[in-house]
């Protein structure tokens, strides 16, 4: 059996779409072609790929599935071989796909892509933004060589980049609190908005910890959000630090207790295991967050 690794490309590419024309725009091939690829992959390893179903379109088969999870391996290992290649010719080169949460790609992502462009101009970064939980997923099925997420990170391995901790901010209308050191949760905790942000964990633990009743309160998705429902005295906002520093706004800040923590790290299945040009990139990273 002799596998051919550009059909193989073809086919990360259609797993990934689920969609042939999507994928040979992507490619800069015909529709022909990449239907043709597929069907050749598919002979040779003697297995069905891909189906499609009436209802939801172009659908992977099981097999399909750990087909494609091993065939990203195979991708980032033949990208891993021409990257070490090239660093003993001092000519790195290739891609770096990052996953990252808003707050990081606000905060340190410009800082870090611009220091690493200006010493590695050949290697493309593609940033991927979504949840921490998301990141995880994105790491697990190997789409992205590296992801930068809030703890907990098992079952990753991970290099710790900051901490971080859960902060108040108070609405106009909070008197009171303008002269506090800090915002007592228990006190306020019919009051209080909560923004998503990869810190749920954390903030459970310590609400039980501290026998304060997590209520169903106002939770939303982003710190835009959260900023203007405080600025209407909907209640005292509860955000992360480091998310709250990436968005402008005019409201006092307050420490909170009980104290909530968490880590900001990069995640990978194993450092050992990525390319050269993710590597450097994590210690553009870590250098420039410190």
């Amino acid at each position: 059996m002799v596998m051919n690794m550009n059909h193989l490309h073809i086919f990360v590419k259609v797993g990934e779409k689920l969609n042939i024309t999507e994928a040979a725009k992507e490619l800069f091939i015909s529709q022909p072609a990449v239907s043709k690829a597929i069907k050749n992959l598919e002979s040779s390893l003697q297995l069905k790929l891909l189906i499609r179903d009436k209802h939801h379109g172009l659908m992977l088969t099981d097999v399909g599935k750990e087909i494609l999870l091993l065939a990203r391996q195979m991708k980032g290992i033949e990208s891993k071989i021409y990257q070490v290649a090239n660093r003993e010719n001092k000519l790195l080169s290739g891609k770096v796909k990052i996953g990252s949460f808003p707050a990081v790609s606000t905060n340190i992502m410009p800082q870090a892509i611009a220091a690493f462009r200006s010493n590695y101009p050949l290697i493309r970064i593609e940033l991927v933004e979504g949840t921490s939980d998301q990141i995880k997923g994105w790491v697990e099925d190997r789409t992205v060589d590296i992801g930068v997420a809030a703890s907990p990170f098992e079952p990753f391995e991970h290099q710790l980049l900051c901490k971080d901790y859960m902060v108040a901010v108070i609405p106009p209308q909070y008197d009171e609190l303008k002269q506090e050191k800090h915002v007592d949760l228990k006190t306020y905790q019919d009051n209080l908005i909560f923004c998503k942000g990869g810190h749920e964990i954390a903030m459970s633990n310590t609400f039980q910890q501290h026998r304060i009743e997590l209520k169903e309160n106002l939770t939303v998705q982003n710190a835009e959000t959260l900023i203007n429902m405080v600025k209407n005295n909907l209640g005292i906002g509860i955000i992360s630090n480091f998310t709250l520093s990436s968005v402008p706004h005019q409201l006092i800040k307050k420490d909170i207790f009980p104290r909530i923590t968490r880590d900001i790290g990069v995640i990978a299945h194993s450092f050992d295991e990525i390319t050269p040009a993710a590597q450097e990139f994590i210690k553009v990273l870590k250098a420039d967050v410190i």
